[in-house]
């Protein structure tokens, strides 16, 4: 008979997936990137999920964020995401955290929810610094968006280890604060795309963005994830 993961247990066997229903996955971010790949994790089979992010959705997220319609517009992110997780797989465990992630907020977090793999698929630096960090404390596998605002071609990302990035503004401020921390190895998703300059007339720093790039990298960081959970090259 049929049943929600038939086509994946295809790819990788019943034993496989019936662990990968085991495995705890938590997600920094559940907007134009988590959001995607936040996606791809429920619909392969996670066991648990938590999902951290402290906004809400605002009306320019329709035009890239999974979770973004005109209905959820003003929703706190992590409850619609929550919502949708547990629309297509009601079996699952999904915690949710409305905040916005600090270490010097919230020391032990990381360590308290008790999970299997780590993706950051926020902005802030000092952020994605600090979840870096703590997980290669803890031993806990993680993988990290670059950035992906500013551009038009998803064919350019590529996964790769932090050293070996280039082109990507973030990256370069990544891997110079890595070293500075004593870390020299991450696995991260980032861009090989010249950034475009955006073509606006206010004063704010936000980079442009289409519906196609973060999406792009959102299922590129869950099929990294997924891959090792699953033990398959």
């Amino acid at each position: 008979m049929e049943h929600m993961l038939t086509r994946l247990e295809w790819l990788v066997g019943k034993e496989k997936l019936e662990n990968l229903g085991t495995k705890s996955v938590a997600l920094f971010g559940c907007g134009g990137v988590g959001g995607f790949a936040m996606e791809a994790l429920v619909r392969t089979g996670v066991g648990r999920l938590v999902l951290i992010d402290g906004d809400k959705v605002t009306v320019s997220n329709l035009n890239r964020q999974l979770i973004a319609t005109q209905e959820t517009i003003g929703r706190r992110k992590v409850e619609v995401a929550k919502e949708r997780a547990l629309s297509i797989c009601p079996d699952m465990q999904v915690d949710t955290y409305d905040i916005v992630y600090t270490k010097e907020a919230y020391p032990d977090f990381i360590k308290d929810i008790k999970v299997d793999f780590v993706i950051d698929a926020i902005d802030m630096v000092t952020a994605k610094l600090a979840i870096i960090e703590t997980c290669q404390e803890l031993g806990i596998p993680c993988v990290s968006s670059m950035g992906t605002g500013n551009k038009m071609h998803p064919e350019l990302l590529r996964i790769s280890d932090i050293s070996k990035t280039h082109t990507c503004p973030l990256a370069k401020v990544m891997r110079r604060e890595l070293r500075k921390r004593g870390i020299k190895k991450q696995t991260v998703v980032f861009s090989t795309e010249k950034p475009m300059t955006p073509n606006r007339d206010d004063d704010s720093r936000s980079p442009g963005s289409c519906g196609f790039v973060p999406s792009v990298a959102g299922l590129m960081l869950s099929s990294y994830v997924l891959r090792t959970l699953l033990e398959v090259e």
